[in-house]
């Protein structure tokens, strides 16, 4: 975009600042005291809270992909509780296991 003059160029860089400026105080609207009016304090607040946002995103992620870990290794925990619970039944039971069903839960 070319400007003919310093007057025009000077008005755009104005304006451009000015939706800047009413950008950052969008976002801090919500902001308690001078931090959603004032562009400085703005500016501040609203980096930290972007800022606290993508970590929270973050230590979300993290935090499910370990509950999800966890999870799994209680189930295949148990799981093997389960079964060695069974196999201790039977054998106080004296009773065989079927060798030949593909479970092994079935009595003789």
């Amino acid at each position: 975009m070319v400007f003919l003059t310093t007057r025009l160029w000077l008005r755009n860089r104005v304006t451009d600042r000015y939706f800047r400026v009413q950008e950052v105080l969008k976002h801090a609207r919500h902001f308690r005291g001078r931090k959603n009016r004032c562009y400085r304090l703005a500016v501040r607040a609203v980096t930290r809270a972007f800022v606290k946002c993508t970590r929270a995103r973050r230590l979300k992620k993290r935090i499910l992909r370990t509950g999800a870990l966890c999870r799994s290794k209680l189930e295949n925990h148990r799981a093997r509780r389960a079964k060695m619970g069974l196999k201790t039944a039977l054998r106080h039971l004296r009773t065989p296991l079927r060798r030949d069903t593909p479970h092994n839960t079935h009595l003789v």
